[in-house]
């Protein structure tokens, strides 16, 4: 009888009590644009009427109640447009790689000869699809992901092992740490496009994931130092005991106490990653979700805000997937197994 609650209880709070929540939000979403929608139809049919006439607005009236691409409102749009515009994107999709797959059997030859002869293939330029967007940020976020990594972790294991170096650099991590991801962007491109001033090819990309780097690596490093500096003195007493070299004392003492901090703050710093991605692609006009949301924003079509909408919860559980794999990987690899989820 026991196990017969407990199996009931786990399959209300697993299962249910999710799903009734998912409801209750698209309910609430649903209601909500309906209510933001019929008040911009109101407006715009009482704004007709005062400046064109009854005849005017009866005709727009009607013309929003058939729902005609015509007369759309521009406001938030409810759960059926947006899962509309799901479907578009993917048909899209499909309709865009078979371009590429048409463009790459005609060129085929051409781009055989061209090799032969040592020139450059001719390349596909047409536009990219939604999932191709989401790859070009994926790739963006993880190389800067890599690039805070690469910086951050030696940093913080070469401050946190020293007292008087903890003191020195704290005023740098302390004054850098809350600049804006704008103002990294503006950095970064100051520097590059000057290193990079000689090349004709597009350098969005990598203005995008340095600036992403920076931006997002002071979790890794505060942590990693954290986790370095309070490494237990008997562990540290021990390795003089054995006489182990620097390196051997670091590899095998410090770092795998400190995994469990490390990896707290690498998840911080993926997770920073992902959301400033989003403005730095913008300002950057690197391919990539933060481009396409801004595209869609001013280019004011029908479905350009159901399109914002699916964005968002691309960007929401691409994020949230982003988490679930760092835990994972922290799981399989720290001694640490009681971490939080």
């Amino acid at each position: 009888m026991n196990l017969l609650k407990i199996g009931k209880k786990s399959l209300l709070n697993r299962f249910i009590i999710p799903i009734a929540s998912i409801v209750l939000f698209l309910g609430i979403w649903y209601l909500g644009a309906e209510y933001l929608r019929n008040r911009e139809i109101d407006f715009r049919v009482e704004k007709v009427m005062n400046d064109q006439g009854i005849a005017e607005a009866k005709a727009l009236k009607a013309c929003f109640e058939t729902n005609d691409s015509e007369c759309q409102t521009n406001t938030l749009p409810s759960p059926i447009q947006v899962w509309t515009s799901v479907k578009s994107l993917i048909n899209d999709y499909y309709l865009i790689r078979k371009d590429k797959e048409d463009f790459l059997a005609k060129t085929q030859v051409i781009n055989q000869q061209r090799e032969a002869a040592g020139e450059s293939p001719i390349i596909y330029t047409g536009r990219p699809s939604f999932v191709d967007i989401v790859f070009t940020s994926l790739k963006t976020v993880f190389a800067g992901f890599l690039l805070a990594f690469i910086i951050a972790v030696p940093i913080g294991i070469f401050i946190g092992l020293s007292n008087t170096l903890r003191s020195t650099f704290n005023w740098f991590i302390q004054v850098f740490k809350p600049v804006s991801p704008v103002v990294w962007y503006l950095l970064v491109f100051m520097v590059v496009k000057t290193l990079l001033i000689e090349t004709s090819s597009d350098n969005s990309f990598v203005i995008s994931f340095i600036s992403v780097g920076l931006c997002s690596m002071w979790a890794t490093l505060v942590n990693t130092t954290m986790g370095v500096s309070s490494v237990d003195k008997d562990y540290i007493n021990v390795s003089k005991v054995l006489k182990l070299k620097p390196l051997q004392k670091v590899f095998k003492i410090v770092l795998p106490s400190s995994l469990p901090l490390i990896f707290t703050g690498l998840r911080i710093t993926l997770s920073v990653a992902w959301m400033v991605l989003i403005a730095i692609e913008l300002l950057a006009q690197s391919p990539g979700l933060g481009l396409f949301v801004w595209e869609e924003f001013q280019n004011g079509a029908n479905d350009s805000n159901s399109k914002i909408i699916v964005a968002m919860f691309v960007i929401g559980i691409i994020g949230f997937l982003l988490d679930r794999m760092m835990l994972f990987v922290q799981n399989m690899i720290s001694y640490n197994k009681n971490s939080i989820a």
